[in-house]
C-alpha cells in the first residue's frame, strides 16, 4: 500500500497533509509513504523529519503518486499531479467541489476516487475527522490576532497614572466554530464582546462565553437552523430587520469579525458600505468569508484596504496563516478518516462504499462523478460499481430510503456537539473551541 503526500502548489497555502506523527502511524498500518520534496517546509517540517519517521522523500509529484493507492493533499490536486496513480486510488483533500464540477469530471477520468474532507458529516463518530472545525477554530483565533494587529489601540482596559485606556469593543458576526473561538480569544485579550447569528442555539453558547447576544428574536429566528446545524438563508424581511439592528450596533464597535457562510452558496453580505461609513476612523473589519465573496461590501481578497478610515482585512486562507498548527490538526483529521478505509489485517485499502462517511464524502468513483449533490449518485455506485445503467436505476429507490432513515439522528448529534463546544470553549485555558457551522 503506497501513500503519496503532495506539496501544495498554491502560493498562499502553507499547510501540508501529513506530519511526521501521522507518517509513523501510516507506517504502523503497513503503508509505504512517499513525501514530495519540500512539502512540509512552510509548516516548519523539514524533509529530514519525514525521513526519520520512515517516509521516502521524492523529487516531484509524479514520483510521489506513481503506483499510489492513496494520495493525500490539502487542496484538491490537479489532474497533472494525479497522473500515474493506481486505478481506484483514494485521493483525499479539501476538494472545494461547489462550482468546480468540470474539475471533478477531469479527476474522475483519472480513475481516482476523490474524497472531500469538508463534506464529512457532523456526527459523533466523525468529530475527529472534521476538518471544517479544526481549521475554522484556528481561523477564528487568527482573525482576532489579525484584527488586534491592525487596530491601533489596546484590547483590554488599562488603568494607569496617566489615565485609563478603555477596552476595545469587538463584534463577532456568525457564531460557528470560528465565531466561538473568536469570542473566546477576544475575551481573553480583555475586549468587550458581542456576537450575532441567525441560529437560536448559538445564543446560549455566546452567553456562556461571557459575550452579549445581538439578534432579532422573532418566529423566523426560532426556526433558522438546518437539521445538520447550519444556518438557513433568511427571508428578505428578516434580513432587513436584522440589518437595521446590526447597523446601529456596528457604529459603536472598534473591531468587527465576520464568519458567516452557507454551504454551497456565496457568502451573505452582512456589512454594507453605509455601515462601514458609520464606524469610527481606526476601526477594523476582518472578513473570514472573503474566499466565498465576502460578508463585507468592498473587501478585497488577499488585501488590507482602508475605506473612510476603517481597515478592511481580507486575508486568504486564514487557518493557513498558522501553518504549523493547522497542518498538525489537518493531518490527524486525514489519518483518522484514512484509517477507516484500510483493512488492517491485510494492510491494504478496502473501502466500504456503504459506510455513511464514505457516501457523504466520495465525489468520484469508477471514472464518474458519484456524489448526488454534483450530478451523481453515491448510493447506486456503491451498490453496483460494475453494473450497467439499468440495474443502477433499479436500485435507486432502495438507496433513497437509507438517508431518509438516518435523518432523525443528525439533529441529536449536532446540538450535542455544539453544547460540548460551548462548554469546552468557556474554559479559556483548557481546550479549543468546537461547534457546528463554519
Amino acid at each position: 500500500m503506497r501513500v503519496a503526500v503532495l506539496s501544495e502548489t498554491e502560493a498562499n497555502e502553507g499547510r501540508v497533509a501529513a506530519t511526521p506523527e501521522t507518517v509513523k502511524k501510516l507506517k504502523g498500518l503497513g503503508a509505504d509513504v512517499a513525501v514530495e520534496e519540500g512539502a512540509g517546509d512552510k509548516s516548519g517540517i523539514p524533509d529530514s523529519e519525514y525521513k526519520a519517521a520512515g517516509a521516502t522523500i521524492v523529487a516531484d509529484a509524479a514520483k510521489a503518486v506513481a503506483k499510489a493507492d492513496v494520495v493525500l493533499s490539502v487542496r484538491r490536486p490537479s489532474v497533472t499531479q494525479l497522473k500515474g496513480i493506481n486505478d481506484g486510488a483514494a485521493v483525499i483533500s479539501i476538494a472545494d467541489p461547489y462550482g468546480n464540477e468540470a474539475e471533478l469530471k477531469k479527476i474522475a477520468a483519472t480513475g481516482g476516487a476523490l474524497f472531500a474532507m469538508e463534506l464529512m458529516p457532523r456526527i459523533t463518530r466523525a468529530q475527529v475527522m472534521d476538518v471544517l472545525s479544526s481549521q475554522a477554530n484556528l481561523a477564528g483565533y487568527r482573525a482576532v490576532i489579525d484584527g488586534s494587529a491592525e487596530y491601533g489601540r489596546a484590547f483590554p482596559m488599562m488603568m494607569t497614572a496617566a489615565g485609563t485606556v478603555p477596552a476595545a469593543r469587538v463584534f463577532i458576526m456568525g457564531v460557528g466554530v470560528a465565531g466561538l473561538q473568536a469570542i473566546a480569544t477576544a475575551r481573553r485579550l480583555g475586549a468587550i464582546v458581542t456576537a450575532t447569528d441567525v441560529r437560536p442555539a448559538t445564543k446560549e453558547q455566546v452567553e456562556s462565553l461571557g459575550a452579549k447576544f445581538i439578534a432579532v428574536e422573532d418566529d423566523e429566528f426560532k426556526q433558522a437552523e438546518t437539521s445538520g446545524g447550519y444556518a438557513k438563508e433568511m427571508s428578505k424581511e428578516y434580513q432587513a430587520k436584522q440589518a437595521e439592528l446590526v447597523a446601529g450596533h456596528i457604529a459603536k464597535q472598534d473591531v468587527v469579525i465576520t464568519t458567516a457562510l452557507i454551504p454551497g452558496r456565496p457568502a451573505p453580505k452582512l456589512v454594507t458600505k453605509k455601515m462601514i461609513e458609520s464606524m469610527k476612523p481606526g476601526s477594523v473589519i476582518v472578513d473570514l468569508a472573503v474566499e466565498r465573496g465576502g460578508n463585507v461590501e468592498g473587501v478585497q481578497p488577499g488585501k488590507v484596504t482602508t475605506v473612510n478610515g476603517v481597515k478592511l482585512v481580507g486575508h486568504l486562507n486564514v487557518a493557513g496563516r498558522l501553518a504549523a498548527s493547522a497542518s498538525a490538526l489537518y493531518a490527524r483529521n486525514l489519518y483518522a478518516f484514512l484509517e477507516t478505509l484500510i483493512d488492517q489485517e491485510k494492510r491494504s485499502i478496502n473501502i466500504n462504499w456503504d459506510d455513511e462517511l464514505v457516501k457523504a464524502t466520495a465525489l468520484t468513483r469508477g471514472g464518474a462523478v458519484v456524489h448526488p449533490n454534483f450530478g451523481g449518485s453515491n448510493s447506486s455506485k456503491a451498490e453496483a460499481p460494475a453494473a450497467d445503467a439499468k440495474p443502477a436505476a433499479e436500485k435507486k429507490p432502495a438507496a433513497a430510503k437509507k438517508p431518509a432513515a438516518k435523518k432523525p439522528a443528525a439533529p441529536k448529534a449536532a446540538p450535542k456537539a455544539a453544547r460540548t463546544a460551548a462548554t469546552k470553549t468557556a474554559k479559556p485555558a483548557a481546550k479549543s473551541t468546537k461547534s457546528k457551522g463554519a
